[in-house]
């Protein structure tokens, strides 16, 4: 049951957990209503993940100019991004700009973890206990603690033994580590791995990549960005993101409308060229069926396949890391010279899908009956996504449920925004929400702006709560499943379905589609918040 003898830190309107793009923004709207607010982050300033990842190559791989805040015109107006795909220091210097432009650091409490989140039922009040022992009430929380936030360590045997040094891409030190001289090994090669490979291959004397799965990559053809460019989108920056929000994934993949199978076998062939002599991740673009059909599919996963094999000279690594799933069903890469890594002499790739890595030892990593001996060792394994965050804070709901316990078959939400039992809690971009398979800028600033307006409502209209009903939940969880089994997307085991994650359950978790989604978040609000039962 609840504890609340613990003398509160704070009383708020809203208590916010996270400082990251999506809290600094909603503590934004929050304070355009007037009412008192708390961040609460455990860095030490904000950023949320790219304040954490700071490994070598991070990168976006979103366009800069669309991989930014858009609700100020001269926010957007004077900052200039420096290259086509920013790097993780300028998006963080970004972050920081923001944060000291709009004046937000006072109500931003840094070095603070949430350990736990309980609801007063008597008092209609959230209280959040933090690593330190400070609590704080308020009648609102929202968990703003990201996607793509909470580190995923396998349990490998022996890993504490290792005698070198460690590091995780979603934890690097924010100093940076020089590899120069070393034997290093990097478990994984999903996107973290993808972006730093190829650094850390110029500085260490060997390089040894592990990989249990091979991933689709693209290459970013990264480039500074041109002032006429920059001009150029600049004069029309209301329309140009207008029209990316439209688009499915909220960004502009320049989606061709005809289908794959549709054109002859030379025109596609020329468009996939085309596309990878653009780079990035609208390659998916090429045509309008390649997520929904598994013979179009078929047709750009082999393309990609031959480019890894024209790109890497060894036969059998080309072979090794060339991928055999549907290209999108687990999150399309985009890289800066990763195939051509492979070519250098210092850079060795150990395939452990067949032979898992059956220890870490005082030296290295034992695969095979074969010690590799190392220096440092990366792990490079990913993330508990979307729920991951959540899952380390002791949150509880009505009667003391935990979220835990009501999820533990896997998430359930409204709209990705509440979930029953859980009154005046929001969640940020959380399942069932689009999400991580959108520009992840404009679905924070639509969630942000549906909460703030959401509880500018409540307060007005002197509601006591605010939470989702049970059969508004129900037909939700059952729509966004009907929809994601129209796709691809869950066709093979990736962590937009939690399968990276041992003991997780298999639930596609993000929704498709970022229109639609917006639409009947707006429907939603225009009818009173239907869904949601308002108690006075």
């Amino acid at each position: 049951m609840n504890n609340f003898d613990h003398q509160p830190g704070a009383e708020l309107d809203v208590v916010v957990v996270g400082a990251g793009f999506a809290g600094l923004y909603l503590l934004y709207r929050l304070r355009e209503l007037g009412l008192s607010v708390r961040v609460l982050e455990a860095g030490s300033g904000p950023g949320g993940t790219w304040y954490w990842n700071r490994y070598p190559g991070a990168r976006c791989d979103v366009l800069s100019m669309e991989y930014s805040y858009q609700f100020s015109p001269e926010l957007q107006a004077d900052w200039v991004w420096r290259e086509r795909y920013a790097t993780q220091p300028e998006i963080l210097h970004y972050i920081n700009h923001v944060a000291d432009r709009f004046d937000l650091r006072g109500d931003l409490q840094f070095n603070t973890r949430v350990d736990s989140a309980h609801f007063d039922e008597a008092a209609g009040r959230w209280q959040l206990t933090t690593d330190t022992g400070e609590v704080f009430r308020a009648r609102f929380c929202v968990m703003a603690t990201g996607c793509l936030s909470s580190t995923n360590l396998p349990d490998f045997p022996g890993r504490q033994r290792f005698t070198g040094a460690t590091y995780h891409t979603g934890r690097w030190p924010p100093a940076g580590v020089d590899f120069t001289g070393q034997r290093v090994g990097i478990i994984g090669t999903g996107s973290s791995a993808i972006q730093s490979i190829p650094h850390i291959a110029e500085q260490a004397a060997h390089l040894t990549v592990f990989q249990r799965t091979p991933s689709y990559s693209i290459p970013a053809r990264n480039a500074p960005l041109g002032d006429a460019e920059v001009a150029h989108i600049k004069a029309d920056y209301a329309n140009f993101r207008a029209r990316n929000r439209q688009m499915s994934f909220g960004v502009d993949f320049r989606l061709r409308e005809e289908a794959a199978l549709s054109v002859s076998a030379a025109e596609r062939e020329r468009e996939y060229h085309a596309r990878w002599a653009a780079g990035g991740l609208a390659f998916l673009g090429a045509f309008s069926d390649l997520l929904v059909d598994q013979a179009a599919n078929d047709t750009a996963a082999e393309f990609i396949r031959q480019q890894i094999k024209a790109v890497v000279s060894d036969p059998l690594t080309a072979e090794k890391l060339t991928p055999t799933q549907i290209v999108g069903c687990k999150r399309l890469c985009v890289d800066s010279g990763y195939y051509e890594t492979f070519n250098r002499s210092n850079v060795t790739l150990v395939d452990v899908s067949d032979s898992p890595i059956e220890a870490i030892t005082a030296q290295g990593v034992r695969v095979a009956g074969q010690d590799y001996p190392f220096d440092s060792l990366i792990f490079a394994t990913g993330f508990d996504a979307m729920t991951g965050a959540l899952a380390k804070i002791d949150i509880r709901g009505r009667a003391g449920r935990p979220l835990s316990e009501k999820w533990a078959a896997g998430p359930r939400t409204y709209l990705g925004l509440g979930t029953v039992g859980f009154p005046n809690l929001f969640l940020m971009t959380g399942p069932g929400s689009p999400s991580v398979l959108t520009n992840m800028l404009p679905s924070i600033e639509q969630h942000a702006d549906w909460i703030s307006s959401c509880i500018a409502y409540v307060s007005s209209a002197q509601i006591k709560t605010i939470e989702a009903t049970l059969e508004a939940e129900d037909a939700w969880v059952e729509h966004v499943n009907v929809v994601a089994h129209t796709t691809l997307y869950p066709s093979c085991n990736s962590w937009y379905l939690g399968a990276n994650v041992p003991g997780k359950p298999r639930v596609f978790m993000p929704y498709i589609g970022f229109p639609p989604y917006v639409a009947k978040c707006d429907q939603v609000a225009a009818n009173g918040y239907e869904g949601f039962e308002l108690a006075h």
